[in-house]
């Protein structure tokens, strides 16, 4: 790999995955556990984000819809292999744009798994209430929903996601919570206010329209950091663990992958996390064996979102 390092020139950051610009030994990360399993279901949605990490939008296909064949491929090899993964979850795109993932779920949660749905909880969402009050019926808590609610306010959310979006997301969140679904927020610190003070303005949101979740609880509102796609970041090196104080085991990658269909691919593969969907040296094989080994941090959303930001996606529910 060092002459790849050397084609884009001494001092380009995130180019070689053994070295960092200065030379320094870049960190990786082994996969200790492969306690969640993350389905791309496709990158089709209903809406269009001004900051999309992945891009999602009504045109953006670039991953496509996902089958239940594909994701019983992958379910069946954790069961063969006894990977012990305990949680299965589905994002996009909009997962509820893909007309299979009712039959993904029912599949994922028959089979003993929590499942995970991430969601904005709009018109895809609402069209699947009778088959999402039938999982609900026969698997309880098993089934979590996390709703996209980048802030509480109106006009925060909506300059994010577009005119009318909040008031959308509410209804399907008022809904979701009448029926008693077990549910998650995910949301944004656009307005880089202290974390104590956007958890409780969170609070008086769910207060007011009836929703039974604590702000102050991480698994119930996560808040997420930006991923800047023009942020210069430092490159995170195995020196860094010690510096930081951060075992590598807290990223991401050390117990989660994420399977995609590619567009025109005959075949799934398995990505290395949910971030970095398009990024080739992420790609780690067609199978969870292949891609057990170790991920370099080579990515700025590897130092700015997991190592620095210390985000993660699927926390399982403890």
């Amino acid at each position: 790999m060092a002459h790849g390092f050397a084609a884009q020139g001494v001092g380009a950051k995130f180019s070689d995955p053994r070295l960092t610009a200065k030379g320094e030994p870049r960190a990786s990360v082994a996969l200790h556990a492969l306690d969640t399993l993350w389905f791309n279901t496709g990158t089709l949605c209903n809406i269009t984000c001004a900051h999309c990490y992945i891009e999602s939008s009504p045109a953006n296909d670039r991953l496509a819809y996902l089958s239940l064949e594909d994701v019983r491929l992958y379910l069946d090899e954790i069961e063969r292999e006894r990977l012990g993964t305990k949680l299965i979850g589905f994002t996009g795109g909009e997962p509820f744009m893909n007309k299979a993932l009712a039959p993904m779920l029912r599949e994922t949660l028959s089979r003993g798994f929590e499942a995970l749905v991430l969601t904005n909880a709009m018109a895809p969402m609402l069209r699947f209430k009778r088959e999402l009050l039938e999982l609900r019926a026969a698997y309880g808590a098993r089934l979590r929903l996390r709703v996209s609610l980048d802030d509480p306010r109106a006009e925060v959310h909506d300059a994010e996601r577009g005119e009318g979006a909040y008031a959308k997301t509410l209804a399907g969140l008022r809904w979701l919570a009448e029926s008693d679904f077990s549910l998650e927020i995910a949301g944004r610190d656009f307005a880089h206010e202290p974390e104590p003070e956007l958890r409780a303005r969170f609070q008086a949101l769910f207060d007011e329209i009836g929703l039974k979740l604590d702000a102050s609880d991480r698994a119930a509102l996560v808040v997420f950091p930006e991923m800047d796609p023009v942020a210069d970041p430092p490159e995170i090196t195995t020196a860094c663990w010690g510096i930081l104080n951060k075992d590598p085991r807290e990223v991401m990658c050390a117990s989660a992958r994420m399977v995609v269909k590619r567009k025109g691919a005959a075949a799934p593969a398995v990505l290395a996390c949910t971030l970095l969907p398009y990024d080739p040296q992420f790609e780690l094989g067609a199978t969870l064996a292949e891609a057990s080994r170790p991920v370099a941090l080579n990515h700025k959303y590897c130092a700015s979102f997991c190592v620095l930001g210390g985000a993660s996606c699927g926390a399982a529910k403890g």
